[in-house]
């Protein structure tokens, strides 16, 4: 898997949709599965599964 770049688009109860920062396709992950901190509008790079905050809304 390429790294990529989300952007945290909605959170709805346990989950959080990432809209890819290029092409702007979402996908769904678990909060647990996310860095601490992460809040809507959230940038995070994703690199073999594992995701880093990297600007907080």
């Amino acid at each position: 898997m390429e790294p990529k770049d989300y952007i945290v688009s909605r959170i709805e109860g346990e989950y959080a949709y990432l809209a890819d920062i290029e092409t702007g396709a979402e996908v769904f992950i678990a909060l647990a599965l996310l860095p601490p901190g992460t809040t809507l509008g959230s940038k995070l790079h994703c690199e073999l599964f594992e995701y880093t905050l990297i600007e907080n809304a």
